[in-house]
Order: C-alpha cells, then structure tokens, then sequence
C-alpha cells in the first residue's frame, strides 16, 4: 500500500495519463518507427491490430509505411512481453526477448513431461542450424528434430525451440495486404546482428512507465510476463515520484511525464484486438469500466475496442467484400447522439485510411452476446 500522505490519482486522471502517453489524446506527428519504440512495441497476436493500433495514434498514419521497416527488418515480429507476439523496433527484438526469457522458461516447462530425455542445449543448436540455413514453419522443426528424439513429443520439441531460441516471423508475414505462412529465423540472423546483451529491468521499467504511468509493480509484471520486479522499483524510487490511487495502491511514475487534467477531451479511438493499453496493466479500470469488464473478449476470442471519452465504450469490427467496407459497432452502455456521430465519423475515418473499397457504410448492431 502507498504511503498515506502521497497524492491520489483518480480513474479520470489515471486514463488521461495513460492516453497521452499512448498517442491516444490526438495523433501524433512522429514517424511510424520512433512510435513503436515509444510505445515499446505493438501487441501483434494478429497480422493486422499492429497497422489499426498506429492508425488511431498517428496523423497521417500510411500502412504501407509500417510494412515497409518490415520489409527493410527494422521492425520485426518476435514474441516477448507476456509471452505474446510483438512488433519491436530490431534494436528491442534483440534485447527485450532476453530479459523476458524466465517467461519463456516458464512456458517450456509446461512441456517437461514431453521432453524426457532431451538435451535442451543440444535442441536448440540444431534448432538454430535449421531456421539459419532457412526460415522453417514448426511443422518443419517437429519434422527435423524428431529424428533426433524419436520418443519425444514432437510438439514440445518445436515449442522448446521457440522458447529457447529468440525466434522471428520473417516476411512476408504481417505485410499489410499481403499473406505468408509463419516461418522462423533466429532474430540475429535476420537481423543480421550479434547476440545482445538484455534489456536491463531499470532502463525497461522506465520506459514502461513512459509508456503506460502512472502504474503499480504489479501492473508492470502483468505488461512484461516478469515477476520479482519490487526490488527494482524500490531500487529506481529516488529517481520517480509515487501516488496512489482509489483503493490506496501505490503507483510510480517518471517525475516530468505529462499527467493531464482528469477535464481534457478524449476522442473517439478505434482500438484493434489485444491493443497494449487494453492489456498493459492488471487493474485496467482505467481504461474499461469494470461493468464492462470481459465484454471486449469472449474465451480466447477478442473484439476491437471504441473508446469514448478515454473508455471502453463500444465494440467494432470491419467486414470488407469486394468494393464493399462496413464497419458494425456494438454499443455497451447508451451513448447519446453527440457519441454516436463522433463514433459513426471515425469509423468512416478508418475506412478511408484502412480499406481500399469504395462503398463504406457504419451500422450500429449487436454481434456479440451480451455476456450477462
């Protein structure tokens, strides 16, 4: 619990916080690869949230210009924070991906009873010798490595070198417009970099805070996967400043990062599937109302996000066939008619910057369950 004499931070102040700091108060006029950077990547379980996430934060947002650094390998697709997919500049690619490797452990040892008998080292020397001579899909890793340990799981032989081995999705995977299977590469090789050293836990729980503050040690090791991260906070507390909010939980934050009035407008957003700011910290009240807790996400699926006035107020998705785009929104709560064209004129918005058709339309319908 924070100290009692320590400012408090509401849920107003709180999501304004965090919205400027996501490029979510206005678009911001940076270039697409400093964004990412800033943002420390792009939640990316999903070839296309990375391109709809710049969009709602960017002015002038192009896609081809995200798939362009693809291309070129200054942006790659490799799994790290949470153990998910991420967009990363090359240069978090090669250092977050070590730091986050205990999650990863983790994972892999959820695979033990598959792997009895194997010499993980060894796995993940052929495993590199395999995706260096050319990318491989996993089915060609459980092909190539089974032979080796013919007894074991030919799964958890696959998933041990993706855990072991700081893997990408090469290209074209994830160019926008375009489709490709997933096939891996080791990052230093596509990137065609040495090993780096990881990203220290200081310098990242820095910039987490840039990014997402203010926001409690919990917050951070839901947003990274990590855990045991208190010492560190403790260790950077001279340098940040501490609030706490309604329930009296501590939070952190950088002593100059920028902390609105809980009064400066928000716009309407149209957030992808699994965005960060949706996901980036444990308690996320200060994005989604908790009466609407769980209704963006139903099982494993998850639906885009509308915010209103900096909270989760609606759900949408985009449907295109043909010279046809339609975006459907499914409204949470009653938002009055002032809501409703702001949403109805951002969703034309994305159309014109997202999709190639040339007839758009914007309905307001329900296709998700209600959830009660």
């Amino acid at each position: 619990m924070a100290a009692k004499n320590a400012p408090v931070l509401s849920t107003r102040a709180l999501n304004r916080a965090t919205l400027e700091r996501q490029l979510l108060l206005r678009r911001a006029a940076v270039p697409v690869k400093e964004a990412v950077g800033r943002l420390v990547g792009l939640q990316a379980q999903n070839t296309r949230p990375p391109y709809f996430q710049l969009f709602s934060r960017l002015e002038g947002f192009d896609p081809a210009a995200l798939a362009a650094l693809m291309e070129s390998r200054e942006l790659v697709r490799i799994v790290t924070l949470r153990s998910t997919i991420h967009t990363h500049t090359a240069e978090d690619a090669l250092t977050l991906r070590p730091l986050v490797q205990p999650a990863r452990d983790r994972e892999l040892h959820m695979f033990r009873s598959g792997l009895t008998g194997v010499d993980l080292d060894r796995l993940a020397a052929l495993a590199r010798e395999l995706v260096e001579e050319r990318p491989r899909t996993m089915k060609e890793l459980r092909e190539e490595l089974l032979p080796h340990w013919p007894d074991a799981d030919p799964r958890a032989l696959a998933v041990a070198a993706r855990c072991r081995l700081p893997l990408v999705q090469v290209t074209p995977r994830g160019l926008w417009g375009r489709s490709g299977q997933v096939a891996l590469t080791t990052a230093e090789h596509w990137l065609d970099s040495p090993t780096r050293p990881a990203a220290s836990p200081d310098a990242t729980v820095l910039r987490y805070l840039g990014a997402f503050g203010p926001a409690s040690v919990k917050d951070m090791q839901t947003w990274a996967g990590l855990t045991r991260m208190r010492e560190v906070f403790d260790r950077l507390r001279p340098r940040l400043v501490t609030f706490r909010d309604d329930d009296g939980v501590e939070l952190f934050d950088l002593p100059d990062a920028p902390r609105p009035d809980p009064g400066t407008p928000a716009p309407v957003r149209f957030l992808p599937e699994f965005d960060n700011v949706l996901l980036g910290h444990a308690d996320r009240t200060r994005v989604i109302p908790p009466a609407y807790k769980g209704r963006n996400g139903l099982g494993n699926q998850s639906y885009g996000s509308v915010l209103a006035d900096g909270f989760l107020a609606a759900l949408w998705r985009l449907d295109e066939s043909g010279d046809t785009a339609v975006v459907t929104v499914q409204t949470l709560g009653e938002p009055g008619r002032a809501v409703r064209e702001e949403i109805t004129q951002e969703a034309l918005h994305l159309q014109t910057v997202m999709s190639t058709a040339s007839v758009r339309d914007v309905r307001f319908d329900t296709f998700v369950g209600s959830g009660d």
